[in-house]
């Protein structure tokens, strides 16, 4: 048993560090710079993040359509944003405000 609930902690953590990697993002206020994109469900919800920038999270709510909120200082709340937001047809990468016309893209 504890083999088992060892090994399905190994495969969590491997499945979780995975998910994290290198990327470019760009937002509408800032122009583009490195960041961490990391998956956060089977839905297409991910994280952006990137020292001394609002950490952003994409909450896919169904396809096409998310729901976003953003972190801006370290240790601080999520703010919802308005939205909702609609992906690109230009940019699949690029998530559009309703509201504000604001974008989030991750490469």
């Amino acid at each position: 048993m504890k083999v088992l609930m060892g090994a399905g902690l190994a495969a969590l953590l491997l499945t979780t560090g995975a998910s994290a990697k290198d990327a470019l993002c760009e937002t509408t206020d800032d122009l583009a710079y490195p960041c961490t994109f990391e998956v956060l469900d089977d839905a297409g919800s991910f994280e952006i993040s990137s020292e001394g920038m609002p950490t952003y999270q994409v909450w896919v709510d169904s396809p096409g359509m998310a729901t976003v909120g953003a972190v801006f200082e370290p240790g601080g709340r999520s703010v919802a944003l308005p939205g909702p937001y609609r992906r690109s047809e230009e940019d699949g990468a690029c998530w559009v405000s309703d509201a504000t016309g604001t974008q989030i893209c991750a490469w």
